[in-house]
């Protein structure tokens, strides 16, 4: 990464700015702006998130906001309410409240005499979900967005639910914000009301997984927010990123197709992470093209990037499987439009002996997976850390049912979404299937490609699911993550299917037989073959960016996943730890840490028996001032009902000044 320092317009940074909203409340905001801003006014571009602007993400918003502000905009991470030193409370995410507060935020700036009266949205993930919503609302002032690792559909594509299978990532992410509600304001910001704001927060903190599961269904929670339930509501230009990697890609070619404004999708290799700066790369100078975006909808410059096709994506090739990569080898490629007419539906027949371009003679196959299986899936949103990605598929396939092409003679490529249609049935009422694409090498190593999820009781619908008929034969289809990739000649297709895959989804309340009918069977592949317009795709940019807020670090963030087998009693245990470490941001005179720990655990082939224990403890001090908190969260189930126990510990000077509990039962409802 190359920082810059020296910007075509002088930059100055003002700390706390106050918002006011029209209810009294006053969100606070950390903006750069050209020094000359006054008297020559610029566009302002919006980060709008609950992760406090002072410390949390301190380091990291200077970065990409001076960055912008070099360029000739106003840029502003302005905290949501109750959060950070924003007043309020924070219910839930994505609520109208918080919708209603950005459109606020946005007519606000539009009016303010530094501002030419055209605003901009970017974010990643929150801030990602937010600046769609907000651009389905329509604000006058909001002529485009960047939109990174995000979703259009809450319910289908985030972190809660996949195919209708409920995700481990639901419990984490509840009890990552669990923790984060329970921080406090800035006394040196807010003054003395800084523990009244406290003690409210506390008190109204309840843990969010309780209502999350409640909802199990794409009931009105989920729809709320999802842009997908009316696409002509945007009408701005959008510009959605993501990578492979990460857990959201499967939104930005739906946006693309569903969108009918201005648009472009970029998909890279990359984590849950901006693409100018993570791992896997290669990195690319996204800084730059991001102000080709702005410059071109905010400013109104002709910059060329609108006349670029629409869809750009780092097409992979195979790598050994391992549990983190430096770099993805591989190339850009594009499509002018999304769907392409350049990509082709391949079917090829699942037979009892491998997959094959025609179906042999039917066979059914019966399998019943150990509750096991997916404990080296590797993490559902990679951010970057070790140990995320996905081991040898061979740890899994040999407990899975598996399906093997022949070397393939040539090498195919695809791009889009992979599918299985399965002719199959179940002996249970209530039952998942994991469906996984590898590549084969040679010698045998298998790297997964790509992934789906179906609970089968939602195979005609995600709204009202059906219990299975044990004895009857179903139709599925199991859709999986979209993917560019390509298989070299020499190697194999592997299509595994299981009816397990813990921990990264709930497990079903009883095991579950399958009978798959082979022959009758089929994978779905969508095949992309090279062009030579690939070749003539302009360069990015190397990576830079305005340098990061004055810290420094006393404790590394360290992120590591280990996986326990007890012998004696069958008990699996998977521990990982998200410890966020410990820096000092040199500005406001501050020291944050935190750490979490998430333990998944299952005990030999009780599904019933599956444990989710989730915990978090961040301080803040500085002189004279030192608080902390404590979260605990545990997750078990029986056959009717999910069973969460919860607790919220408050501390200053290491006095225990609150605590509280929470207990809940929620029924499965085919879960």
């Amino acid at each position: 990464m190359k920082y810059i320092e020296e910007f075509p317009r002088p930059v100055r940074e003002i700390e706390t700015l106050w918002i006011p909203l029209s209810d009294g409340c006053r969100l606070a905001a950390r903006m750069w702006i050209p020094e000359d801003a006054e008297s020559d006014p610029v566009p302002a571009i919006l980060e709008y998130i609950p992760y406090r602007r002072r410390d949390f993400t301190a380091v990291r918003d200077a970065t990409k906001h001076a960055y912008y502000a070099g360029h000739g905009y106003a840029s502003l991470r302005v905290d949501m309410r109750g959060t950070g030193d924003s007043d309020g409370l924070m219910r839930d995410e994505y609520t109208q409240v918080e919708l209603d507060d950005a459109v606020e935020v946005i007519a606000w700036l539009a009016a303010q005499p530094w501002c030419s009266g055209t605003v901009g949205m970017t974010g990643i993930s929150w801030g990602g979900f937010n600046a769609l919503q907000v651009a389905a609302l329509r604000p006058p002032a909001l002529k485009a967005i960047i939109t990174a690792c995000s979703t259009d559909d809450r319910y289908a594509d985030d972190i809660h639910y996949m195919g209708g299978c409920l995700i481990t990532d639901n419990m984490s992410w509840a009890s990552t914000m669990f923790a984060f509600n329970s921080r406090p304001p800035d006394p040196s910001v807010v003054g003395e009301r800084w523990r009244d704001m406290w003690m409210d927060r506390l008190a109204h903190g309840d843990p969010w997984i309780i209502p999350w599961l409640e909802h199990a269904h794409r009931d009105a929670q989920w729809k709320h927010g999802s842009v997908c339930e009316d696409y002509s509501a945007i009408e701005c230009a959008v510009y959605a990123v993501g990578g492979w990697a990460d857990g959201y890609s499967n939104a930005i070619p739906r946006l693309l197709e569903g969108l009918s404004g201005p648009r472009r999708g970029l998909i890279g290799p990359w984590p849950h992470a901006w693409p100018n700066a993570c791992i896997p790369g290669p990195c690319i100078g996204f800084e730059q093209d991001a102000l080709r975006w702005w410059d071109q909808y905010l400013k109104g410059f002709d910059t060329g990037i609108a006349d670029e096709p629409m869809y750009r994506v780092w097409m992979q090739e195979g790598v050994p499987p391992k549990p983190e990569y430096a770099e993805r080898p591989g190339r850009w490629v594009a499509e002018e439009s999304w769907p392409s007419p350049h990509i082709e539906s391949r079917r090829l027949a699942l037979n009892a002996d491998g997959i094959a371009p025609e179906p042999g003679a039917e066979r059914e196959i019966v399998h019943r997976s150990p509750q096991r299986v997916g404990l080296y899936a590797g993490e559902w949103c990679p951010y970057g850390y070790a140990a995320e990605m996905p081991l040898d598929q061979r740890l899994e396939d040999g407990q899975s049912l598996c399906f093997d092409s022949a070397p393939l003679p040539e090498a195919l490529e695809i791009l889009g979404a992979p599918a299985v249609e399965l002719e199959l049935g179940v002996d249970r009422p209530n039952a998942i299937i994991a469906a996984r694409l590898s590549d084969v090498a040679p010698e045998g190593a298998a790297t997964q490609v790509t992934y789906g999820l179906l609970n089968l009781t939602h195979r005609e619908s995600h709204e009202h699911p059906e219990a299975i008929e044990s004895g009857r034969r179903y139709r599925v289809r199991v859709q999986m993550n979209d993917i560019a990739h390509r298989f070299e000649a020499g190697r194999r297709l592997r299509v595994a299917i299981s009816t397990t895959w813990w921990p990264r989804a709930w497990p079903s309340p009883e095991p579950v037989t399958l009978t798959l009918a082979a022959a009758s069977s089929t994978l779905v592949l969508p095949v992309r073959e090279p062009r030579e317009s690939d070749v003539a795709l302009p360069d990015f940019a190397e990576p830079e960016a305005a340098p990061p807020s004055p810290h420094s670090s006393e404790v590394a963030y360290q992120r590591g996943r280990s996986i326990h087998f007890d012998a004696d009693t069958g008990a699996l245990t998977v521990d990982v730890i998200k410890d966020r470490g410990r820096f000092h941001v040199e500005g406001p005179d501050i020291t944050y840490s935190g750490a979490g720990r998430d333990r998944m655990s299952i005990v030999g082939e009780d599904p019933l028996s599956a444990r989710h224990e989730a915990s978090y403890r961040i301080t803040f001090e500085r002189e004279g001032w030192k608080v902390r908190t404590e979260t605990r969260s545990v997750m078990t189930c029986t056959k009717e009902e999910f069973l969460i126990s919860a607790t919220l510990d408050a501390y200053e000077d290491d006095t225990r000044v609150f605590t509280r509990t929470w207990d809940g039962r929620v029924p499965r409802k085919l879960v």
